[in-house]
């Protein structure tokens, strides 16, 4: 009876089931594609470490880019902990999900079997019209003409059923397998990228200890940057000041206007009988027109959606603030936006649409300010800049070319900030990273 059983099965298996396709898992799609980016970022920054130089301008810099890199390394591990962990919830689920389905296909399984069962003990034609035409009446007759019809698709029904549940165990079996493998490659990456972030903590080591001999000449170094950015900002908080005031301007200036045409409107309204001396509205007091403000509240509720100001691969190498070098006494940092490090080449691009509010030069570098309502991105540190005052601009738009150092191995570096107004913004947690 089991092999007639066994039989009918495959039967039906060979018969019914279509072939099953392996699926790709969502969840390992989706972390490898936010892996990737940051994987991709990482393996391009890194040909940005590479240096000849030995004085200690250089080997700031370079130790700059270094830490930087190693940031990159700790976010990317961090990643893959998270990745690990999210996988592993996902494979106690499918295994929960797998033993349910089991379960569910044994009791199915049992439930065939009985019916294929009682089949076979009355599978002739014969014993079927024999128990329908035994009835003892009309109605009784229908009733077990009825019962046969509906037992025979009932059995049928059973054994499409075994088979669904057949396939859903299958598919879910090939999803933790994938789901295995794909921790265990991430397990394997983890590993490698522990062991290059090792050797590159090991080379900063190495760095800090060097520049901490040339203490003086480090000083000077640093002394000399300072004074170059106190410079800069300088002359950028003076140019943001006179944005404001146009902006200011532009803004009483609309709402005079405004006011005019109201106090126009209520004298056109006013009918001769009841006229009156209508009373002067009070003039609206606005820092901002209203596409100014407009553009601001669009420009805010895209916080942590802004592009990257630097096409190609990069590397943060200083970061908002102030904050000291670790491994070095006395040296402590003071960074009015961020510095970020591409390749010779890279371009850079405005964050968001807006209007080129300057574009000045110093110290032989261009410098480009664009406003996008009551916020200003500044864009430092550019060997050319491909617009002008005034120029509308749009969203990852290139605004010139980043200076690349040829005496320091064309190191290439943009420095940005981001102002609301007056006010100094960190701009990393508004940047898509």
């Amino acid at each position: 009876m089991k092999r007639c059983f066994l039989l009918l099965f495959v039967f039906c298996l060979l018969c019914q089931a279509s072939p099953l396709l392996a699926q790709s898992n969502k969840l390992i799609k989706e972390l490898e594609g936010k892996r990737g980016a940051l994987q991709k970022q990482i393996a391009e920054s890194e040909t940005l470490l590479k240096t000849t130089k030995k004085d200690v301008g250089s080997q700031l810099n370079s130790l700059a880019a270094l830490t930087g890199q190693i940031e990159e390394r700790k976010r990317y591990i961090l990643t893959i902990n998270n990745d690990v962990e999210a996988i592993e919830r996902e494979m106690a689920s499918l295994s929960r999900q797998l033993v349910r389905l089991q379960r569910d296909l044994k009791d199915k399984k049992q439930k065939y079997e009985s019916s294929v069962q009682y089949l076979y003990k009355n599978r002739s034609v014969e014993e079927k019209l024999m128990f329908i035409f035994s009835a003892k009446s009309l109605a009784q007759t229908y009733r077990r003409l009825r019962y046969v019809r509906e037992y025979a698709t009932y059995q049928r029904l059973q054994g499409e059923e075994v088979l669904k549940k057949q396939e859903q165990v299958n598919r879910k079996k090939q999803e933790l397998q994938q789901v295995k493998a794909a921790k265990e490659g991430l397990l394997k990456e983890r590993e490698e990228e522990k062991t290059k972030l090792e050797e590159q903590e090991k080379e900063k080591k190495t760095l800090v200890a060097n520049l901490r001999k040339k203490q003086r000449g480090l000083q000077n170094e640093l002394n000399k940057k300072r004074r170059e950015a106190n410079q800069l900002n300088a002359r950028i908080d003076r140019l943001i000041a006179e944005e404001i005031e146009k902006a200011r301007k532009r803004a009483e200036a609309e709402a005079r206007r405004e006011a005019a045409a109201r106090k126009k409107a209520n004298e056109k309204a006013a009918t001769a009988a009841t006229a009156s001396k209508p009373k002067s509205t009070p003039l609206e007091t606005y820092t901002m027109s209203k596409a100014d403000r407009e553009l601001s509240g669009t420009f805010a509720n895209n916080r942590g959606k802004l592009p990257m100001p630097i096409t190609g691969a990069y590397i943060i190498t200083s970061h908002y603030g102030q904050y000291s070098v670790e491994g070095l006494r006395n040296v402590k940092l003071d960074n009015k936006g961020i510095d970020i490090q591409g390749k010779p080449g890279a371009q850079a691009r405005a964050i968001f649409d807006g209007k080129v509010a300057a574009v000045f030069k110093l110290n032989g570098l261009f410098n480009i300010l664009v406003r996008h309502g009551n916020y200003i991105s500044v864009y430092c540190n550019l060997s050319s800049a491909s617009v002008k005052q005034g120029d509308n601009v749009t969203t990852k738009q290139t605004l010139g070319q980043i200076f690349s150092d040829g005496s320091d191995n064309g190191r290439t570096v943009l420095h940005f900030q981001l102002r609301r107004e007056k006010e100094k913004l960190n701009p990393e947690p508004w940047l898509n990273r």
